[in-house]
């Protein structure tokens, strides 16, 4: 487990680079990140390159055996290029100017610069990896030559205008009408082509960083590279963004604001060493303030940069880099704080970073274990994308479904992963596929095969609606999952706001909402019924044994309780380890090797909590012997089980 920084040597004097350098190294840090913003002062002018800096800057790291991450600045081109080439200036859904990343002449200098960094730096054994941009986001540039580049692209899918009125139900006469600028004036409804703008931005965006990888592995056929993806509703298609790539990379910046239905980052962390399955990096870390949409926010709590830290530590993230080592004194994100604030005086936010470092190093022996889920969740970025084009019941979220079971799952001690629809599902004993959306033969096959082989699944409203072409497909609901639950959704009431109480096999009620499914059984049974309402004593929750396997279906939105206590059933029927008892907040994942297994404890709330252990445990943490976890908040415990 190891912990870097963010620096940006092209904001300072260079006298600072050696003292900065000397006190990461009494810190504990072991990597820089470099190079995100720096394009303009590595190519001033164009095709004059200026790397000599960089590799002053380099070299006063290296002799503190700091290693460097160099990224390949695509995100930041210097105005220079602006002038030269107007057309890079796009235009973005929202009307705000963005960069295009499809302009030929974009990528040209982007290539050419990724070029030009790897043929310098490649021999220098100080630069660990590569990293391409900052932050790759679905590309939502809607100028002329993107919109051109989007026809040709649906072209290139359907054959003929005349087959993409068909499949969208559009009546384009023309294939220049098709234009996601319209969608603002409210002339672009058609779900298939909004679903397939989607797609296209995805593979864009995707497609940059393929290039600009395969330019850096053809002068360094050795290099290690990533490229780092935040936690938005609507990301990127995963499996084909990291499908060249060396390890998966993601800008952590957990929530400060704490409430019932905000929760930490433990979901996303998840995913991102679902992507790949294995261990990740996180190129971004929350240190301090930043702004957000033109303002400040909260800086974190006592804790959180220490617990957040360890938290991504524990769920895969060897590597961890925080934003940033100094606060800015100009420049755009110049209001955004660093673990040092303007006067480099040791404040509380160092402090516990350099605690956060020193306790890294009790966490190496962490690398040596795995972490062995017999849970998961499927995330679909296709469903994900879909629901973003169509929302659904009011207060909907197709991210926070699947973390309602996430946190269930973590908040009962079980080692979940967040895994893409064509993952294999064998190693698994539960799997969860929450709102399937946008159907996906493969997919299907895959849950079918699972389940006749033993799997336990559980879908939920939401699954099996449309089909590839984001149409509806003309069923009965869940439509191709029919045969699986062993029931069908006769009608549906997306409610919203109005709330609906369910009542389970063994009598306990919890509260529902947002969207209603009214179930007829087929060879399924009902785990727990609507009460009271127009619903009353209808199916909301069905199980159906199918084969060797069992497959659930949960036909409406609940509150935490009931997700919980599903879950607990479930993992005492599949054979999962459970823990009863923790307090709401507290998240759990064990970490296993050959001598046995460590037991992360993280309390992920703002209130005190008291863990009672079934015996006494060694604690890494606090290295001693410990019958009973105080966790005060954001605060981590291991024990040695």
């Amino acid at each position: 487990m190891r912990v870097g920084v963010d620096y940006y040597p092209e904001q300072w004097d260079r006298a600072f680079w050696e003292s900065d350098a000397e006190a990461m190294a009494r810190t504990g840090v072991k990597f820089v990140r470099m190079g995100e913003s720096a394009w303009y002062e590595l190519e001033p002018e164009e095709s004059m390159y200026e790397m000599e800096w960089l590799t002053k800057a380099i070299h006063a790291f290296s002799k503190r055996r700091i290693g460097t991450v160099l990224c390949i600045p695509t995100d930041n081109p210097p105005l220079w290029m602006y002038e030269k080439h107007p057309e890079i200036a796009g235009t973005g859904a929202d009307g705000r100017e963005v960069l295009c990343i499809n302009s030929p002449d974009y990528r040209d200098y982007a290539k050419r610069l990724a070029k030009a960094l790897v043929h310098v730096f490649s021999g220098n054994t100080s630069v660990v990896a590569w990293q391409v941009g900052r932050n790759t986001t679905v590309s939502e540039c809607t100028c002329e030559a993107c919109c051109g580049k989007f026809r040709q692209w649906l072209i290139e899918k359907y054959g003929s205008l005349e087959k993409i009125n068909k499949i969208s139900g559009a009546k384009f006469s023309r294939i220049s009408q098709i234009s996601p600028i319209r969608s603002k004036k409210g002339l672009w409804n058609e779900p298939t082509l909004r679903l397939d703008w989607y797609r296209f931005c995805s593979s864009c965006s995707v497609e940059l960083v393929h290039d600009i990888t395969t330019m850096i592995r053809y002068e360094n056929p050795n290099a290690i590279v990533t490229a780092s993806t935040s936690s938005e509703e609507i990301s990127p298609d995963y499996r084909k963004l990291y499908k060249v790539l060396d390890v998966a990379a993601y800008n952590n910046y957990p929530p400060v604001a704490l409430s019932e239905n905000v929760h930490s980052n433990a979901f996303e962390l998840d995913l991102m060493r679902g992507i790949k399955g294995g261990n990740f990096w996180a190129m971004e870390q929350l240190s301090g303030s930043r702004e957000e949409n033109g303002v400040l926010t909260p800086a974190p709590k006592k804790g959180m940069i220490m617990g957040y830290g360890m938290q991504a530590m524990v769920r895969g993230a060897d590597l961890v880099f925080h934003y940033r080592w100094r606060s800015p004194v100009r420049g755009g994100d110049v209001s955004s704080q660093g673990i040092l604030g303007h006067g480099s005086i040791p404040n509380s936010r160092f402090k516990e970073f350099s605690e956060l470092c020193r306790s890294a190093e009790k966490l190496r022996f962490l690398e040596n274990t795995q972490i062995a889920p017999q849970a998961a969740i499927i995330y679909s970025p296709e469903s994900a994308a879909a629901f973003g084009v169509e929302p659904q019941g009011e207060g909907m979220s197709y991210i926070n479904h699947l973390k309602e079971f996430h946190r269930a799952l973590t908040g009962l001690g079980a080692n979940v992963d967040v895994i893409l629809p064509h993952s294999d599902l064998s190693a698994y004993k539960l799997v969860i596929a929450p709102s399937l959306y946008v159907n996906n033969k493969k997919t299907v096959e895959n849950l079918y095969n699972y389940t006749v082989n033993g799997g336990t699944v559980v879908l939920t409203a939401g699954c099996g609606v449309k089909d590839e072409c984001n149409n509806f497909i003309a069923e009965t609901l869940p439509t191709v999952y029919k045969e699986l639950i062993g029931a069908e959704v006769v009608e549906y009431n997306p409610i919203g706001r109005e709330n609906v109480k369910i009542r389970d096999f063994a009598g306990n009620e919890f509260a529902c909402g947002k969207w209603c499914d009214i179930l007829h059984t087929v060879s399924a049974r009902a785990y727990a019924m609507y009460s009271g309402g127009d619903y009353d004593g209808l199916p909301s929750v069905t199980m159906n044994r199918y084969f060797k396997g069992v497959a659930y279906y949960v036909g409406t939105i609940c509150e935490n309780d009931f997700y919980r206590d599903f879950m607990s059933n479930l993992l005492m029927q599949t054979g999962i380890p459970r823990l009863e008892g923790l307090d709401d907040g507290v998240e759990v994942i064990t970490r296993t090797e050959s001598r046995g297994d460590y037991i992360c404890f993280f309390n992920s709330s703002e209130k005190n909590v008291s863990v009672p252990l079934p015996k006494p445990m060694f604690s890494v943490i606090s290295e001693r012997e410990l019958s009973v976890l105080e966790l005060t908040p954001f605060k981590m415990e291991i024990v040695r089980k």
